[in-house]
Parts: C-alpha cells; sequence; structure tokens
C-alpha cells in the first residue's frame, strides 16, 4: 500500500470522467465552437490527448506505445484511443514506488516531485472538462454526474439530490457508444432551487 495510492485512483476515476463527458457530444456536435476565441470540443480533445501525452512522457518519464492522436479524429475515434492510452498510463503508475513519485522532474521551468506534477496533470484535465460541460448546456443538453448532483440529476446535496453517472465503467462506456449509446432519463431539480443563490423574482 503506497501513500501515493490516491493519486492513482484518483487518475482512474478522472478517466471515467473524462471520456463520459465525450461520450455526450455526436459527431456533429465537435466543430461547434461557443465563442471565438474557445475551443471545439473536437479541439478539446486534441488538446487533451496532446498535452496528457506530453506531460506523461517528458515531465513523468511514462512512454506507451501508442502516438498522441488517434487515425480517425471522430468521438468513437477519441473515445477508443483516449481509454487505451490512459489504460495504459494508469498501468503505469500503479507499478511506480514512493521513492519515484517523490523524485523531483522538470515542470515547465520549474522543478517539481513527480507527485505533484501528477496532481496538476489531473487538475488541468478537471478544468478542460468543465469547458466541456458549459459547451454541452449551450447545446441545451442535461448533465450527468461527474464529482456530485447536477441540476438535472436533482439538484443539491443537501436536498439530497442523487449522484447518477452515465456509465459505471470505461468497459460499459465503449461497449455501449459502439452501439449507439444509452440515454438515462434524469430526474431534474425538482422542486428545489439548483443552486444556493436562485435568482429571486422581482
Amino acid at each position: 500500500m503506497s501513500r501515493y495510492d490516491f493519486l492513482v485512483e484518483t487518475y482512474e476515476t478522472e478517466r471515467l470522467k473524462t471520456l463520459t463527458v465525450w461520450s455526450q457530444f455526436t459527431d456533429a456536435q465537435l466543430g461547434f465552437r461557443i465563442e471565438p476565441r474557445a475551443r471545439t470540443p473536437l479541439e478539446q480533445m486534441v488538446h487533451q490527448c496532446i498535452s496528457e501525452d506530453v506531460w506523461m512522457t517528458k515531465m513523468l518519464g511514462l512512454g506507451i506505445d501508442l502516438a498522441p492522436l488517434p487515425p480517425t479524429e471522430s468521438r468513437i475515434g477519441f473515445l477508443a484511443h483516449y481509454a487505451d492510452a490512459s489504460l495504459q498510463r494508469l498501468h503505469l503508475l500503479r507499478q511506480q514506488t514512493e521513492e519515484w513519485y517523490e523524485a523531483p522532474a522538470q515542470f515547465f521551468d520549474t522543478t517539481r516531485s513527480r507527485a505533484w506534477i501528477l496532481v496538476r496533470r489531473i487538475a488541468h484535465t478537471s478544468h478542460h472538462r468543465g469547458q466541456l460541460t458549459t459547451i454541452l448546456r449551450a447545446l441545451s443538453q442535461s448533465l450527468y454526474s461527474t464529482y456530485g448532483p447536477t441540476a438535472d440529476t436533482g439538484g443539491l446535496f443537501q436536498h439530497n439530490a442523487p449522484v447518477i453517472y452515465r456509465y459505471a465503467d470505461v468497459d460499459e462506456l465503449l461497449a455501449a457508444e459502439e452501439a449507439g449509446g444509452e440515454t438515462i432519463t434524469l430526474p431534474g431539480p425538482g422542486d428545489h432551487p439548483a443552486t444556493e443563490r436562485p435568482t429571486r423574482e422581482s
């Protein structure tokens, strides 16, 4: 039992969260640009794959035998490719010792421990996933849970809103998406406001 197992477990859950958000887009939506300065969903997928490859390979020294990008840049192509690449990286992370996590590595123009870099990598991924959920909202789509309830799964946890994931694991996600995808009917916010600061009616 390593003191850094929690980081490996976090990376494992983050890959499912990322793939779940990606799975909600259609191929027709991949070119949607919410604002002229914003990335499209396709560009976000490209960035995720390239940046994670750079961080994992050059900063952490965890190279894998896959190209940074899938041969076909479709929704299914990205889902399958990132699932494979992140699984290979997960296996490598599980093999590392506590000394490896605590050893210094180059982080852009400074030096940090590998554990510190991995935390920043996970935060980087979460940040871009948040941008994608904003795009899904702009496309009038419902949101499944990522870290907790959403307005579509019941609103606030204070009101006993449930956590509802679209898929239980990556294998289920890939199989379902290859077959056309699954849509779960979400309950919505119900009678309670979905925010702690609802807008008051004038």
